[in-house]
């Protein structure tokens, strides 16, 4: 072994025996000092001996350094993907990011159910990449896209997303997103709570930046693939009503688990170009279901997916899936 090969390994050795006293952190003291080897350039260190990325708690809140807070979202200008492209210059094909000089610690996948929506995936990849790269998550950004002119099914879509996601990574975190959503703050990590579901869009602009109602599941929210697995993922039966946040919100209370919730001033989301004149019409009116969750949940979910993959592509700000779901069942 050469000299210089063996002083990264005694690098890398050393900087894992701080990494295990200090939880990540450097120690306060200063290192020996050594001669410098005049006219040597060292190689790079590998990824495995790159510190973690620093994090700091603020209250309940952990925020990393390079987070700014509350932001200024406006949908005035449609930014093209050139644009978006040139500003995210170490996002990789298929929309992956990694943090480039230090070892993330998370890694959260953000999976959004999409047809036919150009302009609202354009405002939400330029502000979503920055704001995740700002809280130095590895992840990735996935579009399930439903072929064909029938009845949307986003909740199907999802555990499409799902079960693809989880063939190229073994994620901490399941993100998702509708895709006209923008968090305004972020502070608003998008990491998985620990033990239960975590809705994200807990203020709303469109509902004043209160819920709709108790149990509303809708928007934006996290779960670990155990929390998904758990309540069997979300209902493939749900044709265009909407109600399936009712039912993810009733399996969640099934399973065993409840609903956690960002807290309200860092959950805040603006939604794109909504119909102000229909939205103010008790958006939080819900209709009857025909469906029986506490009867269907262990049958209808992750365990009864059928779809037909058509196509994987890698785009460079994501990785578009494109499936055949099939078509709406009588009184789905």
């Amino acid at each position: 072994m050469s000299y210089f090969k063996a002083k990264v390994k005694t690098e890398c050795y050393r900087q894992k025996q701080r990494l295990n006293l200090t939880g990540g952190e450097e120690p306060n003291q200063k290192p020996e000092a050594k001669p410098p080897l005049l006219g040597v350039v060292l190689p790079t260190p590998p990824e495995k001996c790159m510190l973690l990325c620093k994090v700091q708690r603020c209250g309940d809140v952990l925020q990393f350094p390079t987070e700014v807070g509350p932001l200024t979202i406006t949908f005035k200008l449609l930014p093209s993907e050139r644009m978006i492209i040139k500003k995210n210059p170490f996002v990789q094909s298929g929309g992956l990011y990694r943090p480039p000089h230090c070892l993330a610690r998370y890694k959260s996948a953000i999976l959004v159910a999409y047809r036919n929506q150009e302009k609202y995936l354009h405002h939400l990849l330029y502000y979503i990449h920055p704001f995740l790269q700002r809280q130095q998550l590895s992840y990735s950004i996935y579009l399930i896209q439903q072929v064909g002119n029938g009845t949307f099914n986003r909740a199907k879509l999802l555990n499409v997303g799902v079960r693809e996601a989880l063939k190229d990574e073994d994620w901490d975190c399941l993100v998702l997103h509708d895709v006209d959503l923008v968090p305004e703050n972020d502070y608003n990590l998008y990491v998985c709570d620990e033990y239960y579901p975590k809705h994200m869009a807990s203020a709303m602009d469109k509902f004043q930046y209160t819920l709709p109602y108790k149990s509303f599941f809708g928007g934006v929210s996290a779960l670990t693939p155990e929390h998904y697995m758990k309540m069997n993922g979300f209902p493939n039966t749900y044709w265009g009503s909407g109600g399936e946040n009712d039912d993810i919100a009733t399996r969640i209370q099934l399973a065993g688990m409840k609903i956690v919730r960002t807290s309200p001033h860092l959950g805040r989301y603006k939604v794109m170009d909504y119909n102000e004149e229909t939205e103010t019409q008790e958006p939080w009116r819900r209709s009857a279901s025909r469906h029986d969750t506490r009867k269907t949940w262990k049958d209808d979910g992750m365990n009864s997916l059928e779809f037909k993959l058509l196509s994987r592509t890698k785009h460079p700000l994501y990785t578009n899936i494109t499936v055949d779901i099939g078509y709406v069942p009588p009184f789905s």
